[in-house]
């Protein structure tokens, strides 16, 4: 039986009280600002630890771009303590599993262990926030692959290289605008005191959040971070800094000319975040538009009028600052682009103005409570939604307060807030010119990029 049927069945059969996500979750603040989440989940021995900075590459300033995601792979590079490579031979040694990643928003570093294991993953992680051994050598090291990692991910990627023009023309104040990976240039240009002083300045107690999630008891847990990261004492962090982005006014357009297979579209507008009392009707339209191979853009693009290789609609809800809605689509040989953007254009035009059956949206609203139920499950993705919440300044009322304000979203919102965010002149439009039939591999579209 399926996932989503379970889920059907599931929420047929219980009443809605039956349905909400109530979460047992303790918040602590130590002396020196740390912020401590933690969630006891007994259904397994194995804990999460996740260390969460609130900085990431929308911190950096123009000409800098890079520093986030490259001191994110400076960090494994050893303290006094721990010289180069033990942090990783020591979780592994354990059992564990450990990585990390950043955003636009922040940065984070995890390790999975057995429960019993876990007061080793908050050492490691203490040692390292105040500790760590940044040298020449070493940062010339990791530049070289992060540059490397922009020339797989984005150079020789010629779909990822138009989303991220795409990004640069949709915002021109909004450090959003900018590459979590940063510009070429720019990592040529960094230093290792640029490095450094971007540590010192927001690798500190009152910058981070710590989040645990797993099978272990949290009075007994909480002596054990006071020890190891009750210690760390520096001065408060600095302000940090803040921008807007003025309101679109006209359509812009991104054409990309590279040796790519077929031509590819993407689209982006510019919406509130998830908290905004648009934000679900936002999300349920993305939904309806691409929750799965049933959903609008694939059942007419792909399947019907088999204009489209794939289409699909992302919602980026969860970011600190507003952020973008998404289309994008591939096209099948022999179609040209102008006919991919008069389609795309036609199902949100029709989203804007038709009201959804009440069948098509009650499915759409199901599968995202499926997902979102099933996604309960696991310890690591409730630390990470965890970790998100609490760095962004949100807290788990916004995660309990996801399927009722879900539930509530009305044919009529769908409608609204299409008409009022996805038009024409709020779009950035990026078009993918193949010049010939030879073409990298495709890769994920993701926002965040991971070491």
């Amino acid at each position: 039986m399926s996932r989503l049927l379970v889920a059907l069945l599931l929420f047929t059969a219980l009443p809605a009280t039956a349905q909400e996500i109530h979460l047992p979750v303790a918040v602590h603040r130590l002396a020196n600002g740390l912020n401590v989440v933690t969630l006891e989940e007994h259904a397994a021995p194995v804990a999460v630890v996740q260390i969460w900075y609130h900085v990431g590459s929308k911190d950096e300033v123009a000409g800098r771009t890079g520093l986030a995601h490259l001191l994110e792979h400076n960090m494994f590079n050893g303290t006094a303590a721990h010289g180069p490579g033990i942090f990783s031979r020591l979780v592994a040694k354990a059992g564990g599993d450990d990585n990390a990643f950043t955003s636009f928003d922040y940065t984070a570093y995890y390790e999975k262990f057995a429960a019993d294991r876990l007061t080793l993953g908050l050492e490691l992680e203490a040692d390292r926030m105040r500790n760590i051994l940044l040298t020449e050598t070493e940062f010339d090291r990791e530049r070289q692959v992060v540059k490397e990692e922009r020339r797989m991910r984005t150079e020789d990627n010629p779909e990822s290289a138009l989303v991220e023009q795409v990004r640069a023309a949709a915002f021109v104040a909004h450090p959003y605008g900018r590459p979590v990976i940063g510009w070429m240039e720019d990592l040529d240009r960094l230093t290792v005191d640029d490095l450094r002083d971007f540590y010192e300045r927001y690798y500190r107690p009152d910058n981070a959040t710590l989040v645990v999630v797993g099978d272990f008891d949290t009075a007994a847990l909480l002596p054990e971070v006071e020890r190891t990261f009750g210690r760390i004492h520096a001065p408060p962090s600095p302000p940090r800094r803040t921008a807007g982005e003025p309101p679109q006014r006209g359509e812009r357009r991104v054409t990309l000319r590279r040796p790519a297979k077929l031509p590819f579209l993407y689209a982006a507008y510019h919406t509130p975040t998830f908290d905004h009392p648009d934000g679900p009707a936002l999300e349920v339209a993305a939904q309806v538009l691409a929750g799965g191979k049933s959903a609008r853009l694939t059942r007419e693009l792909v399947e019907r009028r088999r204009l489209c290789l794939y289409a699909g609609a992302g919602y980026n809800g969860d970011a600190e600052d507003p952020s973008l809605f998404t289309l994008y689509a591939g096209l099948q040989p022999g179609h040209t682009p102008a006919e991919a953007e008069r389609a795309l254009e036609h199902e949100v035009t029709r989203l804007a103005t038709e009201p959804i059956g009440a069948t098509e949206l009650a499915k759409a609203k199901t599968q995202m409570e499926a997902d979102f139920v099933f996604a309960q499950d696991s310890p690591f993705y409730l630390a990470m939604t965890l970790g998100r919440l609490y760095t962004t300044g949100r807290t788990k009322a916004d995660l309990e307060g996801y399927l009722p304000r879900i539930r509530a979203v009305t044919a009529a919102d769908v409608q609204r807030v299409v008409a009022t965010y996805l038009r024409p002149e709020g779009r950035t439009l990026g078009v993918l010119i193949p010049e010939t039939d030879k073409a990298p591999a495709t890769v994920g579209q993701g926002e965040g990029v991971e070491r």
